[in-house]
C-alpha cells in the first residue's frame, strides 16, 4: 500500500492530528485515555473511543506503508520466543531481529516446536527476499530442527548468552503489554505488535549511532519518512 491510498476522508478531523494520535499510540506506552487527556490539554476535544478507532483504521496501513520504504535489514538474524498469555491461554510470539535490533518479523503461535519455528524461519525467507549469513538463537532445539528440515547452510550459533539481542528486543513490547493490561485476542495481539515494531524501527536509533547529533539527525529523517507514509506530504 502507498502512501496515497491513505485516505482521510469522512472524518472531521485534520489528516495531522489523526496520524499525530496513531503516532502517540504505537510510539509511547500511553492509554487512550491518556491521549485523549494530552490532546485536550492542547484544546482539541477527542475521545479516547475515537483516538482507539483511528489506530485500528490506520496503524496497518501506516505500518505497511513504512515497511514498503524500510532500509535493507542486516545479515545476522536473531530468533527468540516469548510468553504471550491471551484470556489464560499461553501464546508464544516468535520474533526476529537483525544485528541493530531491528525487528524483522514476529508472529504469534500458540505451539513451541519445530512447526512454529519452521513457519517462523520460512515467513522471514519469503519476506525479507535474501538469506542470513548468521542465525543467532537460545538453546531451544526447534530451531536447529526447523533449520535442517529448510535445508539452510547458514551458521547456527545457539547459546543462551549471545542472543541477547532479541531477547531484548521483547522489553518494550512487555512495558506496552502492561499499560493495556494484557492482550484481549491473537488477532489484536498479532495487529497490535505488527503496527508497533514498524513504528519503533523507524524512530529508534540502531545500536551503532552514539552520540546526540546523530540520533537526532536520525529522529529527523525518521519524522520525514513517516509524514511520506502517512500521507501528510502528499
Amino acid at each position: 500500500m502507498s502512501a496515497g491510498s491513505v485516505s482521510y476522508k469522512r472524518h472531521r478531523f485534520p489528516s495531522e492530528l489523526i496520524a499525530h494520535a496513531v503516532w502517540l499510540y504505537f510510539r509511547f506506552p500511553l492509554s487512550f485515555r491518556l491521549i485523549e487527556e494530552m490532546l485536550l490539554e492542547r484544546g482539541i476535544v477527542v475521545s479516547y473511543e475515537t483516538v482507539r478507532r483511528w489506530s485500528l483504521k490506520f496503524g496497518v496501513a501506516f505500518a505497511r506503508s513504512l515497511r514498503r520504504k524500510a532500509a535493507r535489514p542486516g545479515d545476522i538474524w536473531h530468533l527468540d520466543e516469548v510468553r504471550v498469555v491471551i484470556h489464560g491461554r499461553p501464546h508464544w510470539l516468535w520474533r526476529a531481529v537483525d544485528q541493530d535490533g531491528y525487528v524483522l518479523d514476529e508472529i504469534l503461535q500458540i505451539r513451541r516446536n519445530t512447526k512454529a519455528a519452521r513457519r517462523l524461519l520460512t515467513w522471514l525467507l519469503k519476506k525479507q527476499g535474501i538469506r542470513p549469513a548468521r542465525l543467532v538463537t537460545d538453546k531451544l532445539g526447534s530451531y536447529g530442527a526447523a533449520r535442517r528440515k529448510l535445508r539452510l547452510t547458514v551458521r547456527h550459533l545457539s547459546h543462551k548468552g549471545l542472543n541477547n539481542r532479541a531477547e531484548n528486543s521483547h522489553l518494550p513490547l512487555r512495558k506496552r503489554e502492561r499499560v493495556m493490561q494484557k492482550f484481549r485476542s491473537p488477532g489484536g495481539c498479532q495487529r497490535f505488535v505488527s503496527v508497533f515494531s514498524a513504528v519503533r524501527n523507524l524512530f529508534v536509533p540502531p545500536h551503532s549511532i552514539d552520540n546526540a547529533l546523530s540520533r537526532h539527525i536520525h529522529r529527523i529523517r525518521a519524522f520525514v519518512q513517516w509524514n511520506n507514509a502517512t500521507a501528510l506530504t502528499a
